[in-house]
């Protein structure tokens, strides 16, 4: 069972979190209605995009065998067997469609189908296509809100679509330099990667992060939102420069990026940012009645 659960990526499920952006930034986290239908946005998106998991994995068999940490895959190392690994694939895609069917809607199926057959392109060929490959990934954290705003039928801002995207775009750019880097050490080359070099990434992080901060900080102080929330909410933005400082330390001074999802997991300084910027999102949410 274990080895099955490491197939489908369970500890990569916190990404599809983002399901849940909709009904918290609207105020509705308290709604069960609402979180129950993005409940089953996270387990229609956790589904699918283990489906996914499995068939990288298959497609990279003979590469993962030659990566010191990808050699102890369920596939590479032969502990699940290829046929298997695609029965659960099958079995995975049907679970989805069936979730979809009961809970979801047109528009839900549209974006999940989008993600799946961009997903499954992605495996086979996109993935050695630089700069296609980062953001094929940063919209597919994209289509992780989208899909939990029509789930709530709730409206997704533009500035929210602005910022998922650019910092999934952030988190694929570390993984790529993390991935270069550990390739540059072993000797090994990649098709993949034959696209970017450290120079490239390194620019292409310090604009993106750049991004990120300008966005953030025209975001709190848009009159949309100070009238939404409070003037209080500007002070949010120490904790997002800290945790951008705090990523790009971890990438460009530790080159620890490579598992965005691991690094997430593992900095316990990130961590707090993180949690702290949360906590102020929920009182200013939540329990600001004197705006």
């Amino acid at each position: 069972m274990k080895d099955y659960l490491k197939l489908i990526r369970v500890n990569q499920w916190v990404k599809n979190l983002f399901v849940f952006l909709p009904i918290f930034f609207s105020g509705n986290l308290l709604n069960i209605d609402l979180f129950i239908e993005s409940f089953y946005g996270f387990l229609i998106f956790s589904f699918v995009a283990s489906s996914i998991y499995i068939i990288n994995d298959y497609v990279d068999i003979e590469k993962d065998k030659k990566h010191p940490e990808k050699k102890n895959r369920p596939l590479a190392s032969g502990k699940i067997a290829k046929q298997n690994a695609l029965i659960l694939f099958v079995i995975l895609v049907i679970v989805t469609s069936i979730l979809i069917y009961f809970f979801g809607n047109k528009q839900v199926a549209i974006l999940v189908g989008i993600y799946f057959f961009m997903n499954l392109a992605y495996s086979f060929k996109l993935k050695q296509i630089a700069i296609l490959d980062v953001m094929i990934i940063a919209f597919g954290f994209l289509l992780r809100v989208f899909v939990g705003g029509y789930m709530t039928s709730l409206i997704v801002t533009d500035w929210t679509t602005l910022l998922v995207f650019d910092l999934a775009l952030i988190l694929a750019l570390g993984k790529r330099r993390g991935e270069l880097i550990n390739a540059d050490l072993q000797g090994i080359t990649r098709k993949s990667l034959d696209g970017y070099n450290l120079n490239f990434l390194n620019s292409a992080l310090a604009i993106t992060c750049t991004v990120a901060v300008i966005c953030y900080m025209m975001f709190i102080l848009s009159p949309e939102t100070q009238s939404k929330f409070h003037h209080y909410i500007i002070y949010t933005f120490v904790f997002v420069f800290a945790a951008v400082l705090r990523y790009l330390q971890q990438t460009f001074v530790f080159s620890k990026t490579e598992s965005p999802t691991k690094l997430i997991f593992k900095d316990h300084f990130l961590q707090i940012l993180i949690i702290m910027w949360g906590i102020c999102y929920v009182l200013l949410i939540y329990f600001n009645h004197g705006k």
